[in-house]
C-alpha cells in the first residue's frame, strides 16, 4: 500500500483531492484527520504543511508527495519528481519598490532582499554573480521594503495584485513551479508497480484536459479532405448515417486547434458539429 502526502489545506490541498477523484480515488476531508484510508486505489493519504512534504518522502514517512516545485528546490530534500501536474502554478519573482529604477540584475549587489525561498535565491544570485544579503522571512513578504526590512523582495507571485498593493514591481522572474509528483528514491518493487498504476491514470487525466472530442456530420464526397484535417491519435472514426451520401465523424483534437479546426471543417460542408469535453484520454 502507498502512502502518499498532500498539503493539509488550501488550493493545492483542494486540486490534489479533485486530481485523486478524477483517477476513481476518494478520500476524506482533511480538517479532522491526519491520515485517511483511501478507496478505489491501495493508499494512505496523509495531510502535512507543503514545506514538511519533501522531507517526509525523502525520510520514507510518505512514499509519495504531491507539492509545488518551489518546495522541492527549496528544501532540497533527496526525492525523485516523477511528473508534473498541470496544476498550482506560479513563479517565485524579484520585485522592488516602484518608485527605484530598475537597470538590471546588478541593482541587487548590496541589497537587502526579503524572501521565503533564501535556497533558490542564493542559487540564482550566485549564478548570476550577485552579492546580496538575504533575510529570510516567514510571511507576509511583501510588506517588508514598506517597514524598512528590506530594499526588495524575492516571492511567489501569481496575478500580481499583492505586489502593486504593496508599491512593489516585479522585476525578474526567476523560478516557475507547479505541483509535481515526488517519491522515495527507495521504494520497493511493489510499491513502484502500485506507482505505475497511479502515474498511468494521473497521465491519461492531464493528458484529457488539452484535448476536445469533436462529432460531426459531413457529405461522404468530403470524407478524404476531413480526414486530412482531422488525423486524429490514429485516424478519426467514421461511421455511416442513414442519410445516403453522409458520415459521421468522431475525433480527438487538440485544445489550441480546435477552432481553425471546426471553421476548416465547416468550410467543406461539415454539420451539426458537437465539442465534448474529455473525462479520461488512455493511449
Amino acid at each position: 500500500m502507498l502512502k502518499i502526502a498532500i498539503q493539509a489545506k488550501g488550493r493545492l490541498n483542494e486540486q490534489s483531492i479533485e486530481l485523486l477523484a478524477n483517477a476513481g480515488i476518494t478520500v476524506a476531508d482533511s480538517k479532522r484527520k491526519l491520515i485517511s484510508q483511501a478507496d478505489g486505489f491501495p493508499m494512505e493519504v496523509l495531510y502535512l504543511r507543503d514545506d514538511d512534504i519533501p522531507q517526509a518522502v525523502a525520510m520514507g514517512v510518505a512514499d509519495l508527495g504531491i507539492v509545488g516545485q518551489n518546495e522541492v528546490a527549496e528544501k532540497e530534500q533527496p526525492v525523485r519528481e516523477v511528473m508534473g501536474l498541470g496544476f498550482g502554478e506560479c513563479r517565485i519573482s524579484l520585485a522592488i519598490p516602484k518608485s527605484d529604477e530598475y537597470p538590471s540584475l546588478e541593482y541587487f549587489n548590496g541589497k537587502r532582499v526579503a524572501t521565503s525561498y533564501p535556497v533558490i535565491l542564493k542559487r540564482f544570485f550566485n549564478d548570476k554573480g550577485i552579492s546580496a544579503d538575504i533575510h529570510r522571512i516567514e510571511g507576509s513578504v511583501e510588506i517588508a521594503p514598506s517597514i524598512g526590512m528590506a530594499d526588495a523582495i524575492f516571492d511567489i507571485v501569481s496575478s500580481g495584485a499583492t505586489l502593486r498593493s504593496n508599491g512593489l514591481v516585479e522585476v525578474e522572474k526567476v523560478f516557475e513551479s507547479q505541483a509535481v509528483l515526488i517519491a522515495n528514491e527507495h521504494l520497493s518493487e511493489e510499491k513502484l508497480s502500485e506507482l505505475a498504476r497511479l502515474t498511468f491514470r494521473f497521465k491519461s487525466i492531464i493528458e484529457s484536459q488539452d484535448m476536445k472530442y469533436v462529432l460531426m456530420n459531413l457529405p461522404k464526397a468530403q470524407l478524404e479532405r476531413a480526414i486530412e484535417i482531422l488525423p486524429g491519435m490514429r485516424s478519426p472514426t467514421v461511421l455511416p448515417l442513414a442519410q445516403e451520401g453522409w458520415c459521421s465523424i468522431h475525433a480527438v483534437i487538440a485544445k489550441e486547434r480546435l477552432w481553425d479546426t471546426v471553421h476548416q471543417l465547416k468550410s467543406i460542408g461539415a454539420e451539426g458539429i458537437l465539442v465534448l469535453a474529455l473525462e479520461n484520454m488512455i493511449r
